[in-house]
């Protein structure tokens, strides 16, 4: 095995060691020690195994570390993210591209539906990765009970 650069989201964090998944291939590398790692960190960084058996990985370089904030936000969705949901069948996930960087996320669920899917949102795990493939610094839920829409944000800086 030999070194791997790439972007990683750190999925488990304890003081002796971590665990880091590449957000493009989804590989999972357990570090042999935890340099300072939190649980949703994203590094972009250097990884290798680390002698003499291979099997846990070491963190030999980092070129950028940042910090995904993730939002539950007591704010409506936006008249254009519940224009978005109406033209949506229920369920699914329509994304569209913020004017920079970023893309919005918006879904038509029934009112019953919306409380689970924001947790849901805001506590897998992909939805840093995604954050961290569209180079973004803030994933902010906000929903409507009323209209059944609920949209995931994902902001830069």
């Amino acid at each position: 095995m030999s070194e791997k650069t790439a972007t990683f989201v750190v999925t488990h964090a304890e003081a002796e060691s971590a665990v880091v998944r590449d957000i493009e291939t989804a590989q999972v590398h357990t570090l042999a020690s935890n340099p300072g790692l939190e649980v949703d960190d994203v590094l972009e960084a250097t990884v290798a195994p680390e002698p003499p058996l291979e099997v846990a990985w070491e963190v030999v370089d980092v070129e950028q570390r940042r910090t995904i904030d993730l939002v539950d936000s007591d704010l409506s969705p936006t008249t254009h993210e519940r224009e978005l949901a109406a033209d949506a069948q229920p369920g699914e996930v329509v994304r569209e591209e913020r004017a920079g960087t970023g893309e919005i996320h918006v879904l038509s669920l029934p009112e019953e539906d919306l409380e689970e899917a924001a947790e849901d949102v805001l506590e897998d795990a992909e939805t840093v990765a995604r954050a961290a493939r569209l180079e973004a610094v803030r994933v902010e839920v906000r929903r409507d009970e009323d209209e059944g829409v609920l949209s995931v944000r994902y902001l830069p800086d």
